[in-house]
């Protein structure tokens, strides 16, 4: 079935990709850019990267802008959907969603209003054995964004890896989080996986915190190896 998927350029779209790489063909991307930091259904930070992304994937994006207000941005996803729809001939969407039924309520909404099938295929996963499984399947990524108690500026552009999943860990034990950031404790952002035929390398960041949970990485500068 020739499927879009709902693309931020982070893990959790990435994977959900990778997932379904045998059973369907990903034709497209869609991507909205919120015009406010704090979106409840789309990511904000380092958004124009994943046209980047697309290329490393030969895949085409459709990358509209969106208000970010609550509701009225599902108008926008919308309308992509539809453009996806007659460019592509998809079918249905894969979605990276793993815990927000908010997200996932107003997803498959649209898609019984645009006849399309959606497929979640990272639903409900076990969340610390699963940035384990991205670690084992080749995924490099970084954190973006945080914003929960017990997370700190430090982690802000930092790779998930062997010594950061343990980290998380700890930070779990004092102050309960969605471990995988699923529920957007934390956003992130991939450089290399097994998609991508080539490699991002940051160059240069910027840290912007807001308060002492709560903060951003901002990727300035970016090759390809």
């Amino acid at each position: 079935m020739k499927l879009a998927a709902l693309f931020s350029g982070g893990k959790d779209s990435l994977y959900a990709m990778y997932k379904v790489r045998n059973k369907h063909k990903v034709t497209c991307l869609v991507t909205l850019k919120p015009k406010k930091t704090n979106s409840f259904m789309f990511h904000y930070p380092n958004i124009e990267l994943t046209k980047v992304q697309a290329k490393l994937m030969n895949l085409p994006i459709i990358f509209h802008p969106t208000s970010g207000v609550q509701e009225k941005e599902l108008q926008d996803l919308k309308r992509a959907l539809k453009e996806a729809k007659r460019k592509y001939k998809i079918k249905g969407i894969v979605v990276g969603s793993i815990t927000s039924h908010y997200h996932r309520l107003r997803v498959e909404k649209l898609c019984k209003e645009l006849k399309l099938k959606p497929f979640y295929p990272l639903w409900r996963l076990d969340q610390e054995k699963y940035l384990d499984k991205l670690y084992k399947d080749k995924f490099e990524i970084i954190i973006t964004a945080i914003a929960a108690y017990g997370l700190s500026e430090d982690l802000l552009g930092k790779q998930i890896n062997k010594d950061l999943i343990k980290k998380l860990r700890k930070i779990n034990e004092e102050f309960p989080i969605n471990f995988s950031g699923g529920g957007s404790e934390f956003e992130s952002f991939v450089l290399n996986c097994p998609l991508f035929d080539k490699q991002i390398k940051v160059k240069r960041g910027n840290r912007l915190m807001e308060n002492d949970y709560t903060g951003k990485y901002l990727i300035k500068e970016i090759e390809l190896r």
